[in-house]
């Protein structure tokens, strides 16, 4: 079963995110920049401030400079890209399942003027299309979750990244104590068999030559997160109605509260980790 799981995963997160209802439900709520848990100061902040709050305390763990390269796994809408680009002047490449999420990426990057600093790739993280030692910084958010071969995606983060370089990434995950059939409709969404958990994150980088730096472990962040785009839900479901199914947005409910209920009964994990690649 585990290895259909694995075979699936990816192809039912690039399908889930093509679709219109998914597409628009995502544009919609998050407002086009992230698609990511938020660092909120309140449990009822704007879910695009407390979005790009994540990905500017993540930027403070990176030494970019306007000669560094930096990869996004699993991409999104960009967001992240185009404030890593805006503030160090770097090249990003956005590479991302999604060829629905890259469309409005790119033309949020022309918008932004940042096109000749952003390229975005239709392709998948279990096989990156770059050469070895081609990146200063690994970057993702959210994104290793959908792939139910998370080893190879750390495989390939280390082959395409330099030595000395950084990975600094997000990840809903299980918690370590957590037994994994206690997530089930959570991983039945994702048509997943399990997780990731931080000791999956710690003991496989390390075998592949990483240090960890350090992991802020903001795991109540996930439950408010989830709760706060639930509430989001209900709020605009009359706007939602008119360019979502319905079918979805119960479907969405449903999902978002399993994420909270998981949170706050310990059994999810979630925080920002980095490491760096042995020189």
């Amino acid at each position: 079963m585990a290895r259909k799981y694995e075979q699936t995963a990816t192809v039912t997160a690039q399908s889930y995110y093509n679709s219109s209802d998914a597409d628009t439900f995502y544009y919609t709520i998050w407002g086009g920049e992230d698609i990511h848990i938020g660092l909120y100061e309140n449990p009822h902040e704007d879910i695009g401030a407390a979005s790009r709050r994540t990905v500017a305390q993540m930027a403070e763990y990176t030494d970019l400079s306007a000669d560094s390269a930096v990869l996004d796994i699993g991409s999104g809408y960009g967001g992240a890209a185009r404030y890593l680009a805006s503030r160090f002047g770097c090249k990003v490449v956005a590479l991302n399942l999604s060829e629905v999420e890259n469309q409005r990426a790119r033309k949020q990057n022309r918008k932004a003027g940042l096109e000749n600093k952003i390229e975005v790739v239709d392709g998948s993280f279990e096989d990156i299309p770059f050469e070895d030692n081609s990146f200063d910084l690994i970057w993702s958010q959210d994104a290793m979750l959908h792939s139910g071969r998370r080893g190879q995606v750390l495989n390939e983060a280390a082959r395409v990244l330099k030595p000395g370089g950084r990975m600094v990434f997000t990840d809903p995950m299980r918690a370590d104590d957590c037994d994994a059939q206690e997530l089930g409709p959570i991983l039945a969404r994702l048509n997943l068999s399990d997780l990731a958990c931080p000791s999956f994150y710690r003991e496989t980088l390390g075998r592949l030559g990483f240090e960890e730096l350090g992991f802020d472990e903001n795991t109540p962040q996930l439950a408010t997160h989830y709760q706060r785009v639930h509430d989001e839900t209900l709020l605009r479901d009359a706007e939602l109605s008119k360019v979502v199914g319905r079918d979805y947005i119960e479907r969405m409910k449903t999902g978002l509260r399993h994420w909270v209920e998981g949170g706050k009964k310990g059994r999810l994990a979630w925080g920002i980790f980095r490491f760096r690649k042995a020189s």
